[in-house]
């Protein structure tokens, strides 16, 4: 209900509470955008060339979120790259207008995914989409435990943060990397680089803004995921 635009039915009563537990499984919300992205592209690769099957593709699993994830890259973008303050970079990433540096950003990580896909072997296509939209959200949520929330006063992602350990940091884990053992064993390795952003990140955020807001988590998971398909394609080219 938080991640997609399924008309899923109402719940009565949902407390603060049940929404941090949902963090914990929102790796599976990747399983189910990378299922719909791989069978949006099998259904339009059956009648278009691949490039269009891509573009088609990303534009379902856009559909489907509400470019959500998308938002919260634009939004880093223009916040890190106009404020040089923590304060206006708090401010900037608030305003609900979207920026040059916002703009750009997003036709570049846009682009490259359309055209990364578009170039993999179409034997690899469908699953490296489940996998890459399950790892980069289950890298976006690890860094809730580790860093803290910065955003002061209401907003749409306060209530699901917290932080945690243990068992549930383990099992958010196991469903992001659930999914690489679909791909090729030597296409295992295109984790390390998701990894290596994970924490990039995490310093970087905490360097600039001493945490972590909603829009960072969704600029992690677009990043991440495109790292994760650059890294396929990398695999299997050289």
């Amino acid at each position: 209900m938080f991640f997609t635009r399924l008309p899923l039915p109402s719940i009565p009563a949902l407390s603060a509470e049940d929404l941090r537990r949902s963090s914990t499984y929102f790796p599976l919300v990747g399983w189910l955008v990378g299922g719909v992205a791989a069978g949006a592209w099998w259904i339009a690769a059956k009648v278009f060339p691949p490039t269009i099957a891509s573009g088609l593709s990303l534009t379902a699993t856009i559909l489907l979120t509400g470019a959500m994830h998308e938002d919260g890259f634009a939004d880093v973008c223009d916040g890190f790259g106009g404020g040089s303050t923590r304060g206006k970079i708090l401010a900037i990433m608030q305003d609900s207008r979207v920026g040059a540096f916002g703009l750009v950003g997003t036709i570049l990580m846009l682009g490259l995914k359309w055209q990364t896909v578009a170039a993999l072997p179409a034997a690899l296509i469908p699953v490296s989409l489940v996998a890459g939209h399950a790892l980069s959200r289950a890298t976006s949520i690890t860094l809730m435990a580790t860093l803290d929330y910065v955003r002061e006063g209401p907003s749409k992602a306060r209530a699901l943060t917290s932080r945690f350990g243990g068992v549930r940091l383990l099992t958010v884990v196991a469903l992001g990397i659930g999914a690489l053992p679909l791909l090729p064993r030597q296409l295992w390795w295109a984790a390390l680089p998701v990894l290596a952003v994970r924490f990039a990140s995490a310093a970087w955020f905490h360097k600039r803004i001493g945490g972590y807001t909603g829009d960072c988590l969704g600029a992690v998971q677009q990043i991440s995921e495109l790292v994760f398909l650059l890294t396929v394609g990398a695999l299997t080219w050289a």
